[in-house]
């Protein structure tokens, strides 16, 4: 169980570098998908240009973060839960900081992310699971 854990925390950081590569525009995860365009915060304070450049080093940041704590995870390292408690803290943060304050294509600004990292939480830090 400890490798599927591991597993599914680097397949949670890869995703995340799939929204990094959206906000900078590189390529659309869906066809028409503008995110992070139009967040309710750091759009109207900054602008796109500026939202586009920091979505992408804070969830490059998180991909980095999940990735680590996967393999610290796998290689049984005490270091690995804050690791990914701290990650899925600040993922969440983001996405709810970058959503467009529509309920319209939630899963397209990173829904399902925010639903993944409080079941993370849950796990990690109510259940203790792993132990």
């Amino acid at each position: 169980m400890t490798i599927l854990m591991s597993i599914f925390l680097i397949l949670h950081g890869i995703v995340h570098l799939l929204y990094a590569g959206q906000s900078r525009h590189i390529f659309e995860l869906r066809p028409g998908m503008t995110w992070p365009d139009g967040s309710w915060l750091f759009s109207r304070l900054f602008g796109e240009p500026a939202t586009s450049l920091m979505a992408t080093i804070l969830l490059g940041l998180c991909a980095f973060g999940f990735f680590t704590g996967g393999v610290g995870l796998f290689l049984h390292q005490e270091w690995w839960r804050p690791v990914v408690t701290g990650t899925a803290i600040v993922s969440t943060v983001i996405f709810l900081l970058l959503w467009d304050s529509r309920f319209q294509g939630l899963s397209e600004q990173g829904g399902v992310g925010l639903l993944i990292n409080l079941a993370l939480l849950g796990v990690v830090l109510l259940l203790k699971w792993p132990v």
